[in-house]
């Protein structure tokens, strides 16, 4: 199954007008949404690391929405319902689940050190293993993955570490 994605009139507008001060990567891969292509075909011409996390961000903000799944035989799947926003995070656990909690933090806190190095993200690393829930986590979830992209190494990873943590966050 794959996503398809099309600009919303915002996004229509931040083309012609360029007001939305988005920079040229993510420019980019909102001028490729053209709401025929799926996320997948999108990754194949864009070569981004970091795809769903532009996509996620283009549709927080309002420049793209989901207009429709496609199923493995090329179909759109008729929605019965009105298709949800995607968002990066899942539900939060109902419940406190410190064992989710703690693999969470340790992912992150692991993945900065193996990709990064403790030294220059020590107030991070810090703040992760301070972090008391979820939402403390998710709070940093933005800077995590930016300093996994800023590194040669994480950069190639980027996105499969980026949807082992979102298992997990």
């Amino acid at each position: 199954m794959g996503a398809v994605f099309a600009k919303t009139p915002k996004g229509h507008d931040e083309i012609t007008t360029k007001s939305g001060g988005l920079s040229p990567r993510v420019r980019r891969v909102l001028i490729f949404v053209d709401g025929k292509r799926t996320v997948d075909e999108l990754r194949g011409m864009l070569q981004s690391d970091d795809l769903q996390h532009t996509l996620g961000m283009l549709e927080e903000e309002g420049y793209i929405e989901l207009t429709s799944i496609i199923n493995a035989a090329g179909k759109p799947v008729a929605a019965t319902v009105p298709l949800a926003p995607v968002a990066a995070f899942g539900e939060l656990p109902a419940e406190h689940d410190p064992i989710r909690l703690q693999k969470a933090r340790n992912f992150m806190t692991n993945t900065l050190n193996a990709f990064c190095g403790a030294l220059g993200n020590s107030s991070l690393l810090d703040r992760l293993e301070q972090a008391k829930s979820h939402a403390d986590l998710r709070a940093m979830y933005d800077e995590w993955y930016h300093a996994i992209v800023m590194s040669r190494e994480g950069k190639r990873e980027a996105e499969g570490l980026r949807e082992k943590l979102l298992a997990v966050i």
